[in-house]
């Protein structure tokens, strides 16, 4: 069914969104950052104080994500495009900043990664998933994802319903993490694995082909915050950009501290 042309107005209520969730994460990379690669010890604090609500945020962002995607035409292309950042990414984090003497800031599977992947996947089945009723659709997410919730600790598992052990063998390797499955020396500074969090997206754009139906609703439409509306329009950008102003801030200021030492 196509959109009606009201509905092919800017839903600037998911730009704002994705803008809040993209700064909430900002703040909380840059806490990382300043206690992993310049131990600043106020940067751990805020970082372990807002650990509790990342879960939250990074879970908006997916979920608007696959709203996004439903919406979107050439996801193929574009979870390509992602992925090749998010690799840039990798190659970053874990080959020149070591080679630099900072350590614990390694990204093997982030966020990044984790959308690229999604929108793969989503392109992939796209035909599928869409003539797959939304409300049947995000039931069936809400149900698996906390069956694949201990995926990490080789569990599968619905309350006391149902419980499988996954075989140990699985997790003395690590080519399995893009998956949730990984040794026990795997470290990453920002891992987001397929499972569970592939149906969080799912959910997103299994409620994005329900308004693709049906309308957004009004609501959705006006703008209402123009900085994160701003932040959730360019989020890739921004998303990409943050983490080196960041880490070249900091560096700057050590830099100048140093000097005056």
């Amino acid at each position: 069914m196509k959109l009606s042309r009201k509905n092919e107005n800017r839903i600037h209520f998911l730009d704002e969104i994705r803008g809040f969730a993209v700064f909430l994460m900002i703040f909380y990379h840059a806490f990382y950052l300043l206690y992993s690669a310049f131990g600043v010890k106020a940067g751990y604090d805020l970082f372990i104080f807002f650990m509790p609500v990342e879960p939250i945020f990074a879970g908006l962002f997916m979920l608007v994500s696959g709203i996004s995607t439903s919406l979107s035409r050439n996801n193929l292309k574009r979870g390509l495009i992602l992925l090749g950042v998010a690799l840039g990414f990798t190659a970053v984090t874990c080959l020149v900043m070591p080679a630099m003497g900072f350590v614990e800031c390694e990204i093997w599977f982030g966020i990044l990664h984790f959308l690229s992947c999604a929108i793969i996947i989503y392109s992939i089945f796209r035909k599928f998933l869409t003539k797959v009723n939304p409300f049947a659709g995000i039931i069936v997410c809400a149900v698996l994802y906390p069956f694949f919730g201990r995926l990490e600790e080789g569990i599968l598992q619905y309350g006391k319903l149902v419980t499988f052990n996954l075989p140990s063998e699985l997790y003395k390797t690590d080519w399995l993490m893009p998956l949730g499955i990984y040794s026990d020396s795997f470290f990453s500074a920002d891992y987001f694995p397929i499972f569970p969090n592939i149906f969080i997206f799912l959910a997103g754009a299994f409620l994005g082909t329900y308004f693709i139906k049906n309308g957004f609703p009004k609501w959705s439409y006006p703008k209402r915050n123009a900085f994160f509306g701003f932040l959730g329009r360019n989020a890739l950008i921004i998303y990409i950009a943050h983490m080196p102003v960041i880490f070249a801030l900091s560096y700057g200021i050590e830099l100048i501290i140093n000097l005056f030492k």
